[in-house]
């Protein structure tokens, strides 16, 4: 399995043990199988390379397409826009007698329950007060500074933007803006950073992992409607990898609105 997977799949763990045995999906290196979920996927990952799993990162769709070269038996995991969780035995076949595969919502293994993971926990709780109080000062000083925008996304009435990175020290400090023009006030469940690494176009396999916060400067727990809030999130320095984004995962507390920003830096 690889390793770049995020904590939300680690959860199967305590999911897997009470389901049926899996389905098993042939696929193989001439002919694309088309797979049907009952909600947009967010996120799909295989456990080897022989096998590639391809959909829409950009525009959520229901659909998804799969091949596979000759090699070991794998698995795929996939998981939509309503946090059902669906999981599948791959096998390479020359010779395929299904093409289409419109998988049913009873066909879930479980739910992902982004509430319940100790998200909290990424946040650096033993830093140093001294440096803490210098976390805040900069990033104060940063959302006095004037605004940049090196990416936004648009989704229901909702706007999230990456306004400036700034490398300073060990750390590295993203500023962001969220603004709401839904009509309906949007209280936040969550705020992630991942680093991902995949091309849905060139159909690699997509790969995500979150980043450890060591800070957060005003987040709000709501932006009502017609307000834009700015934050600045404090993480350990890094850099990007040559086929590696910067994806920003907006999620609403109750009820389904996500809003998914990625960019290369």
């Amino acid at each position: 399995m690889k390793t770049y997977i995020t904590i939300s799949l680690l959860l199967l763990s305590t999911i897997i043990f009470a389901q049926q045995p899996l389905d098993t999906i042939y696929a193989n290196d001439q002919k694309n199988v088309a797979l049907f979920f009952p909600n947009p996927i967010r996120q799909g990952i295989t456990g080897t390379d022989n096998f590639v799993f391809s959909y829409n990162q950009e525009k959520e769709q229901y659909f998804a397409l799969l091949q596979a070269k000759p090699g070991a038996v794998s698995n795929l995991l996939t998981i939509t826009n309503d946090g059902k969780i669906y999981s599948y035995i791959l096998k390479y076949s020359p010779r395929l007698l299904k093409f289409n595969y419109f998988i049913s919502k009873n066909e879930s293994i479980g739910n992902e329950k982004p509430s319940i993971i100790p998200l909290k926990k990424k946040v650096v709780t033993n830093v140093d007060p001294k440096k803490a109080d210098y976390f805040k000062r900069f990033s104060a000083h940063l959302l006095k500074s004037n605004n940049g925008n090196i990416a936004t996304k648009r989704k229901q009435g909702l706007k999230l933007q990456l306004q400036k990175v700034v490398y300073n020290s060990d750390e590295i400090y993203l500023v962001m803006k969220i603004t709401n023009r839904s009509g309906i006030d949007f209280e936040i469940d969550f705020l992630n950073i991942y680093r991902t690494n995949g091309n849905n176009k060139k159909k690699a396999s997509y790969q995500r992992l979150e980043q450890e916060i060591i800070q957060k400067h005003k987040m709000p727990s709501m932006v009502k409607n017609k307000q834009s809030k700015r934050i600045v999130y404090v993480l350990p320095k890094f850099v990007l990898g040559d086929n590696e984004k910067l994806e920003i995962e907006l999620k609403e507390l109750k009820g389904s609105r996500v809003v998914v920003l990625s960019t290369k830096l």
